[in-house]
């Protein structure tokens, strides 16, 4: 059984080098500006699509940005690890449209996810300015769980002892649109959506190789990315609380990759990989 274990010409082709510096380079910057009070990450992060903060820009910029510096090293990590063997199988073109076309992927898929979870909130919103009651603000906190924040239930109260008062109109409007825009204007960042998608490629043109989990435990690359893909299923539908991972825009790097490899005619071959 083959062993997966980057050596000689593999260390280090061009492309791969280069994404690593280019990634390192505006990791730097980042840290550098937020020290001066600029948000580099909410000017080219990814946005919700409806978010006033969005740019066409953005799905592209937002895969060179990163969270932190173990979010920096793990990205960088594997598309070392993954990215230098296909780069050295496929050549340094190939690979680059390989790589942002993944990470495109990986930033439609999100922000498809992002527009089922936020639209029911503008809808149900957009519903309450054509009815703006006790009643209905009452429904809608409720249906929306906004009867947890503190603010929600004060107006709530005040209300309900003034109910025939039209401030708590305007005031309810206001909270709900600065909430909306607050959850819809967090950006995301992150080459993880390209990387998953090299991951993808990986197991699927080299099957067979061993993968060292953890660096001690063997295991071959088709069922590290199949058990990967499941887990990021699974943890993009539960949506757990607090969950700040993209796990839709990971599938999307994956589901494009897949695209990409059926439609160049690649697949495993023993002798070819």
């Amino acid at each position: 059984m083959t062993q997966f274990r980057p050596s000689g010409f593999q260390v280090l082709p061009p492309v791969v080098k280069n994404l690593l510096i280019i990634n390192g380079l505006v990791f730097f910057l980042q840290v550098v500006l937020e020290r001066s009070g600029t948000d580099l990450a909410g000017m080219l992060g990814l946005h919700y699509w409806r978010s006033p903060a969005f740019r066409p820009w953005q799905p592209l910029t937002h895969m060179f940005l990163h969270g932190s510096f173990m979010h920096l090293f793990s990205n960088m990590f594997a598309l070392w690890m993954f990215g230098s063997t296909l780069e050295n199988s496929w050549g340094g073109k190939r690979f680059l449209i390989f790589y942002v076309l993944c990470g495109l992927g990986a930033a439609l898929l999100h922000n498809s996810t992002l527009a089922v979870q936020f639209m029911p909130l503008e809808d149900a919103f957009s519903a309450y300015q054509q009815n703006p009651t006790l009643d209905h603000y009452l429904r809608f906190i409720r249906d929306q769980e906004l009867d947890r924040y503190r603010e929600f239930v004060e107006i709530a109260r005040a209300w309900s002892v003034s109910p025939s008062s039209n401030a708590y109109v305007s005031d309810s409007n206001f909270l709900i649109a600065e909430y909306i825009d607050q959850v819809t204007s967090v950006p995301t960042v992150g080459a993880s959506g390209a990387v998953f998608g090299l991951l993808f490629a990986f197991g699927y043109l080299f099957p067979n190789l061993l993968l060292y989990f953890y660096f001690f435990f063997p295991i071959k690359a088709k069922y590290f990315v199949a058990l990967y893909a499941a887990f990021e299923l699974y943890a993009g539908f539960r949506n757990a609380p607090g969950d700040n991972i993209a796990h839709f825009a990971h599938l999307g790097g994956m589901l494009v990759g897949f695209l990409l490899l059926r439609a160049w005619g690649m697949r495993y071959n023993g002798r070819r990989y």
